[in-house]
């Protein structure tokens, strides 16, 4: 009988392969993605650079993301759905975007913030998240009117330090598997060099 373990980080190392080979090819990796545990799929994705979220990113164009990628269909308003995320910061790289269905209109719109280290400075983060096209949107230009009870006190953002970090961001997400999404900041309309990825916890 086989090595379970080894056999998993067998499966880790071939969908490293397929994402990190002279060419990037995300229709066969994605199902291998999918069919990872959890935590190699999360220690997989912490070890993407820069270069390649910026890579991954453009190789994700057209791929279509869908509210139900970010919150699974049949979770009901206000439940809380986190991802894991790291982003191509110099510093504090690992963070959680928590997401929730909108009370209001839960098929078409998403609620969340940033759960991070540094929020007692930059702030939560809040933002409206929705389908644009193929990608996702994450607004923080739009602003919750209420959250699920255990989430931090709603600010805007463009209050305190948060307005150098959120005020007039939206962040493009794409597809690379169910479990995981690539995205890129933009300000005012205009592209950032900044990338994270996204890994939804759980099978």
């Amino acid at each position: 009988m086989g090595d379970p373990h080894s056999e998993k980080k067998d499966a880790q190392e071939q969908v490293r392969g397929l994402l990190t080979g002279n060419t990037l090819d995300l229709e066969a990796a994605e199902s291998a993605m999918d069919a990872l545990p959890p935590d190699l799929r999360l220690a997989l994705i912490r070890t993407f650079s820069r270069k390649f979220q910026a890579d991954l990113f453009e190789a994700a164009k057209g791929r279509r993301v869908t509210l139900a990628h970010i919150v699974p269909a049949g979770t009901k308003p206000l439940v809380e759905v986190i991802h894991e995320g790291k982003n191509t910061l110099p510093a504090f790289t690992q963070f959680q975007k928590r997401f929730c269905r909108s009370p209001l209109a839960p098929d078409k719109e998403l609620w969340g913030y940033n759960h991070q280290t540094m929020a007692w400075a930059t702030g939560p983060g809040y933002f409206v998240a929705f389908e644009d096209g193929n990608e996702i949107a994450i607004d923080y230009t739009k602003i919750p009117p209420s959250k699920p009870e255990t989430w931090p006190a709603i600010l805007r953002n463009d209050q305190r330090l948060s307005r150098f970090v959120y005020n007039g961001t939206i962040d493009y997400l794409r597809r690379v598997s169910a479990h995981v999404t690539i995205g890129r900041a933009t300000r005012a309309n205009k592209p950032m060099d900044a990338w994270f990825v996204l890994c939804r916890q759980g099978k």
